[in-house]
């Protein structure tokens, strides 16, 4: 059972949110390595390295970017991770430092928008690699007219379907079954990614040309002189991929044994397999060019090429990946968020089902139809508004109140972070400010206007990093005021 707060209100509490016991605090260190090995291996991050290698960088500096921008958003990871290891409470409920326990409802729910628009996509992924392998197995049988309005065929839709159902049992079940999965798909996915490694190396007798082939930036080269500016907007959106995991990481380590377990559990699950994987996506297209005569980056559309019983083991191994990423990273955290807007009706589980409902109504099919759309404006897009919140988290919790909160008043209104009616003024401005700087260079990418002064460019390429400086600077000036 969950500790019980005394006097706390009702429209701030419930079981869900109360901080966890100790009998609830069961993730060690692997249980953090397996849930983000077993989050790192989808089909998403597959093609990460794939859209860096369109952009003109070769092999190594395509899992170089990779590596470092998982480096980078590893340290913020750790230290809001902190916070949920400490006080054993979700992201919402910490939110309420910063924020005010009104203003927090926003940041949580801007975190959980994000993640329904990934819950979605990564849904699509998972009925798409369904729909790709029966057709293959089947000859194209499945294959028919698109429906009206939603622009995809009677069988993709139902695809898709099915496999959104699949989520419903571990929203009911809730965390513990969500820790459950990942460890036993973990070490799955990590066999499966090397013998799809293995499978490329034999079957085109060596990686091929993509691996010898040298960079677009170089003297001579398509795109020379560019590196460094598509390296900057590339690695803001290597951040900005698990930025969002970033800032809801409380929801898994409030139920941490210690401190250590969640620092050296991330440490080991997410920069080096990471990196792992963007090499297995380089080298295993590098491999279909040999093999099929061309480069496929898509691993749900180079499972369909297969044939033979390799199609089923692909069919089993994307599934799991892509089920036991979305749980954990598009599920939990609005989840958390939705329940955080009426504790006492909305519970973990009902916050669940809102999610998965949001993720057939955004038709997350055209969120990703187009691979530049999808990494710097999605992507990089979203970095802009979580920088800032992260930023100011971390300067509320490390520098102003030295890792010290008053637990018992983040679940009341007439507490120290009710002030001011539940709006604390100096988060929600520093918030504000902390986003509009890569406001007109995000509004230019995404095709609102047709130009901007250069500099917003520039600034929206940092606009993780830029949102993070500015929102947490502000804030500490306005919170000491």
């Amino acid at each position: 059972m969950s500790k019980f707060i005394k006097d706390a209100d009702s429209l701030l509490y419930n079981s869900d949110m109360a901080p966890a016991s100790d009998d609830e605090r069961t993730w060690g260190m692997w249980s953090f390595a397996s849930l983000w090995v077993a989050m790192v291996v989808c089909v998403p991050t597959y093609m990460l390295s794939g859209g860096l290698v369109a952009a003109g960088m070769n092999w190594w500096q395509a899992v170089l970017t990779v590596f470092l921008g998982n480096a980078i958003v590893l340290v913020p990871m750790v230290l809001i991770g902190h916070m949920g290891a400490k006080y054993g409470v979700p992201f919402p409920v910490l939110l309420r430092s910063a924020f005010g326990t009104k203003g927090a409802k926003i940041p949580a729910i801007m975190r959980g928008l994000v993640a329904c628009g990934w819950f979605g996509i990564n849904t699509w992924v998972g009925g798409s690699a369904i729909y790709v392998i029966l057709n293959a197995l089947t000859g194209d049988m499945f294959k028919g007219a698109d429906l009206p309005i939603l622009g995809i065929d009677l069988a993709q839709t139902v695809c898709f379907l099915v496999f959104w159902a699949m989520h419903l049992y571990f929203i009911q079940k809730g965390t513990e079954s969500i820790r459950w999965l990942e460890t036993l798909a973990a070490p799955f996915l990590l066999v499966m990614g090397l013998a799809l490694l293995a499978w490329a190396y034999v079957q085109a007798d060596g990686f091929g040309e993509m691996l010898s082939a040298p960079s677009q930036f170089v003297t001579g080269g398509a795109r020379e002189g560019q590196f460094w500016q598509v390296f900057a907007i590339s690695l803001t959106a290597m951040v900005g991929f698990w930025a969002t995991i970033a800032l809801n990481i409380p929801d898994f380590t409030r139920f941490a044994k210690s401190q250590s377990d969640q620092i050296l559990g991330q440490a080991i699950g997410l920069p080096v397999p990471m990196a792992l994987f963007a090499f297995i996506s380089v080298a295993v297209t590098s491999a279909t060019v040999q093999i099929y005569g061309e480069a496929i980056w898509n691993p749900v559309e180079l499972a369909g090429r297969m044939g033979g019983i390799g199609v089923i083991f692909a069919l089993i191994a994307l599934v799991v990946a892509t089920l036991s990423t979305n749980l954990a990273a598009n599920v939990v955290a609005p989840a958390y968020g939705f329940s955080n807007l009426a504790p006492s009706k909305v519970s973990f589980s009902m916050g669940g089902y809102i999610t998965a409902a949001i993720g057939i109504l955004i038709f997350p099919w055209k969120l990703v139809e187009d691979a530049g759309a999808y990494i710097f404006t999605w992507l990089v897009g979203y970095s802009a508004l979580l920088g800032p919140i992260a930023g100011l988290l971390i300067a509320d919790y490390f520098i102003l109140r030295k890792t010290e909160f008053k637990l018992e008043d983040l679940f009341r209104h007439d507490g120290i972070y009710g002030q001011n009616n539940g709006w604390n003024s100096a988060g929600l401005i520093a918030l504000l400010i902390g986003i509009l700087p890569s406001l007109p260079g995000f509004l230019h990418v995404a095709g609102f206007v047709d130009s901007v002064p250069a500099m917003f460019d520039t600034i929206y390429g940092y606009a993780w990093f830029v949102g993070f400086a500015v929102a947490g600077v502000v804030y500490l000036a306005l919170a000491k005021k």
